[in-house]
């Protein structure tokens, strides 16, 4: 006798769960996109870096210190300690970057935000100009240079000629966005050209416009204040100083519009023109590129001269907006390296950029107000802003610490079917 086979066919009267299993599976193909998206990552990291911000402030805290001592006999007395020392740090920096509840009356608790944004505006700038030399596959870190070279072009302008208010300040911001393009363009012309490493070529001319500033500081006649003997410019006639937007009693300036502004032009730039599109081409692939007739030399030196006059216009910024009664060789204020840290946070995309910048101004407005109310050193912001950029450069590590699916892994719910055996 032959045996008989089992029938996995459902009969008529079961209901047909394809639908179901695709709903399901489609659901879950969402969901693991929206885990994995870069926007739930960059959350995720800041979060985990605030965390670890919160054990080092912990573990620093004298009074924590001292209730650790007699852990075991009142761990309340730790845990309280603990408690207050990262509320407290935390609520320090939430005041000093956001809203100050202490003060009297709206118009005084915002000014922190202000100086936030104040913060932000060079940081977002300079971003820009570093995330688009990103898009193009160039690491543009002569941020200091291409800053210093516009702070020069822009505060010599702003400090020599007595000219009308709006034409005044127009001409200097444009001096220095041409003086950090052409900066930044030299760098194109000789990768093009010569076919030199963008990272050394910007390495070494940062150095070149340090001291090439310096001395120009120190020479009488150049940028030198008349009877100063410190390397020190004038102060900036009034006519060519960015005016408060919000008036004298705030510190935020005309800058942060025109940050705005460059914001949506390097949108624009990048997602909506035929140079963006360019742009993007060559950064994914620069054989591909050329091989589809792409001038990938003159691209570098496109994308290099925006760049160049992106953190320029950073540099305008620090000179005619926010140190305005002269101006030295740190003008930059590290501005310019801390900006490849926010063009990575906002993974080169204009507005996370923008995001980014924000996040950092608030850390560095928020982080003197944490220094002088409780005592953190300031030296755990930079700390925090450095782990950020550790865990968005390692999307792996906040998956695992998450919990969340690995990328490109769909679960499925497999079906479970009845079957018929019939006995021999």
């Amino acid at each position: 006798m032959s045996e008989a086979t089992a029938t996995t066919a459902p009969s008529a009267n079961e209901p047909k769960r394809a639908p179901e299993y695709e709903e399901r599976s489609r659901s879950n193909e969402v969901l693991s996109d929206i885990l994995n998206g870069n926007f739930v990552i960059s959350i995720l990291a800041v979060l985990f870096a605030l965390v670890i911000g919160a054990i080092l402030i912990a573990v620093t805290n004298e009074d924590v210190q001292t209730a650790s001592g007699y852990f075991f006999a009142a761990p309340g007395d730790t845990l309280g300690a603990i408690w207050n020392a990262v509320s407290g740090a935390y609520g320090a920096l939430f005041q000093g970057s956001i809203y100050n509840f202490r003060r009297d009356g709206f118009l005084d608790g915002i000014k922190p935000l202000t100086d936030t944004l104040t913060f932000a505006t060079p940081l977002i700038a300079a971003a820009l100009g570093i995330g688009i030399a990103f898009r193009v596959g160039l690491f543009n870190i002569g941020g200091r240079g291409q800053m210093l070279i516009a702070a020069a072009c822009a505060g010599w302008v702003g400090f020599s000629f007595e000219l009308p208010w709006g034409v005044h300040l127009a001409l200097a911001l444009l001096a220095g966005v041409v003086g950090g393009a052409l900066w930044g363009g030299l760098v194109g012309l000789l990768k093009a050209r010569t076919g030199a490493h963008e990272v050394i070529l910007t390495i070494m001319l940062n150095y070149v416009a340090f001291y090439l500033i310096s001395w120009m500081l120190r020479t009488p006649g150049l940028l030198q204040a008349p009877g100063s003997v410190n390397p020190k410019s004038p102060a900036m006639l009034e006519t060519a100083v960015m005016p408060e937007i919000l008036g004298p009693k705030y510190n935020l300036h005309l800058g942060f519009l025109l940050v705005i502004a460059a914001t949506i032009f390097a949108w624009w730039l990048l997602n909506r023109s035929s140079l963006g599109f360019t742009f993007r081409a060559v950064g994914e692939n620069p054989n591909a590129a050329r091989v589809a007739g792409i001038n990938v030399k003159n691209t570098y030196v496109y994308a290099m001269l925006i760049s160049g006059g992106l953190v320029g216009l950073a540099g305008v910024m620090q000179v005619l907006g926010t140190v305005t009664t002269g101006f030295s060789a740190g003008i930059d204020a590290g501005i310019g390296f801390d900006a490849i840290t926010v063009a990575l946070l906002g993974r080169s995309k204009p507005w996370g950029i923008f995001a980014a910048g924000v996040l950092f101004g608030a850390f560095k407005a928020g982080g003197f107000a944490m220094q002088a109310a409780e005592g953190i050193p300031i030296d755990i912001v930079t700390v925090v802003q450095s782990l950020i950029v550790l865990f968005i450069a390692a999307p792996p590590l906040i998956r695992a610490v998450f919990f969340l699916p690995k990328q490109g892994v769909r679960r499925r719910t497999v079906p479970s079917v009845s079957k018929e055996v019939t006995a021999k």
